[in-house]
């Protein structure tokens, strides 16, 4: 019911694929949803898309910052940034041995509360 909800609200042609009972969009659906919108060609779309989310070294703006140990905030929809991780004990699932995984420093989302109450 909830996918039929989904789909009235808005119209076919920019709903993506149906995955698991619910909306989803993948690179390439994203890439043809962008150059419907903005009149531009597939390919600069594709070019769009890779300039902001690749996360090739020196290539992606949002993994580039977070790489350089920035942050990216976009108001209304939310904050890209790196959080500390500890060191801890974990298992292995497989023998059940106790092993040490190391500290790390993980990439973060956070939703803007325009995102969280348009959702």
């Amino acid at each position: 019911m909830e996918v039929t909800k989904a789909l009235m609200r808005y119209s076919l042609s920019s709903v993506s694929t149906v995955r698991e009972g619910k909306i989803a969009m993948n690179k390439t659906e994203m890439v043809a949803a962008l150059a419907r919108k903005t009149e531009i060609t597939n390919a600069k779309a594709a070019e769009v898309v890779d300039a902001i989310f690749s996360t090739v070294p020196g290539q992606g703006l949002i993994a580039g910052e977070l790489q350089g140990g920035g942050e990216v905030s976009i108001g209304g929809f939310g904050k890209f940034e790196t959080r500390e991780r500890g060191a801890r004990t974990g298992r292995n699932p497989a023998t059940g041995a106790t092993i040490q995984i190391a500290a790390k420093r993980a990439p973060a989302f956070k939703a803007a509360k325009n995102l969280k109450d348009s959702v």
